[in-house]
């Protein structure tokens, strides 16, 4: 008898978690910008009132809608966090930016990139959702560059909050300058710094060392005259909805002293420093060179304080 009793408990509260978890609309979705189709996917629990919808962009380079690179990190970053939102009851649309895997068509010469066509692109999608009566309130959440490209399409976009995960405190081209020129051998540093003058300046440098090639070659220049113009810290200060800094203490490639600057730059924004995650999103060692797996491996978990800060930050935020 008491076997029954328990079997019938079991099969009771695997129908409470079952419910519990919502059933997941996954499409394919697309915008039309005037100049060039984007693609992404779209992620949308059911629910009986709309839910809130988040806009995911991905960061620097030829990163796509999952948080892919096939120059570097293969890991599924963003397609994991989305399907944590839409478990929670939380949709989301995360993208190909222009010129990147499914969107390549939109601008497949990178040299006719800018910061402010990835701005008007995250405008345009922002209005989509907003007009489309399936969602709530709209967030934008920007992972590495991504949330600068956030900050800056919050206002016009309409977003109800903002969330930047991973993103720069500094002025680009001091990362750059940081990045760059420690890593070089001597005989390249003083070149590498003139190049990078130039372009604070305005001005494209022709004349580029084979080591400085994948990342100041002539053609993507144009691009990062663009990003040296933007003060991440000062667009994120410009923003006036409910804000939330994710930072992870063990990035190698954004460190605590950017969220910092962020928090500084806008006090009332919520700031949360996640022990052990890297810029991917992980739990990962503190050593660089113990780093490697975390850039890999779509099969490792991401940090579940992740999901959790992420999740709670939305479900507070004011009722549309």
């Amino acid at each position: 008898m008491m076997l029954r009793v328990l079997a019938v408990l079991a099969l009771l509260f695997s129908g409470l978690v079952q419910a519990a978890a919502p059933t997941v609309l996954q499409r394919p979705i697309s915008l039309d910008t005037g100049n060039g189709t984007l693609y992404g996917s779209l992620l949308l629990p059911r629910s009986e009132q709309p839910p809130p919808v988040v806009l995911i962009i991905p960061g620097s380079g030829p990163t796509d809608r999952n948080g892919n690179n096939p120059d570097g990190a293969h890991t599924d970053n963003l397609k994991q966090l989305a399907l944590v939102l839409a478990k929670n009851h939380i949709a989301s649309v995360r993208y190909d930016k222009r010129g990147v895997a499914a969107s390549q068509a939109a601008t497949p010469d990178e040299r006719d990139l800018t910061v402010e066509a990835y701005v008007a692109d995250a405008v345009a999608w922002s209005r989509k959702l907003k007009a489309d009566p399936r969602f709530g309130p709209l967030i934008l959440l920007g992972h590495s560059e991504g949330a600068l490209i956030a900050s800056l399409a919050a206002q016009p976009g309409g977003a109800s909050a903002l969330i930047s995960v991973a993103g720069s405190g500094r002025p680009i081209d001091e990362v750059f300058r940081a990045q760059i020129v420690e890593r070089l051998a001597d005989r390249y540093v003083a070149p590498a710094r003139q190049i990078l003058d130039n372009l604070k300046a305005g001005r494209v440098s022709y004349s580029v060392p084979p080591p400085l090639q994948d990342v100041l070659r002539p053609s993507v220049q144009p691009y990062l005259i663009s990003l040296f113009r933007q003060d991440p810290a000062a667009a994120f200060a410009s923003v006036q909805v409910p804000a939330l800094i994710i930072q992870g203490t063990h990035d190698i490639q954004v460190d605590v002293s950017n969220a910092e600057r962020l928090k500084a730059a806008r006090p009332e924004a919520e700031l949360v420093l996640i022990q052990g995650m890297n810029h991917m999103l992980r739990i990962a060692p503190q050593d660089a060179r113990l780093q490697r797996d975390a850039y890999l491996n779509p099969q490792l978990p991401q940090a579940s304080e992740l999901g959790e800060r992420i999740v709670d930050f939305i479900h507070r935020l004011p009722a549309a």
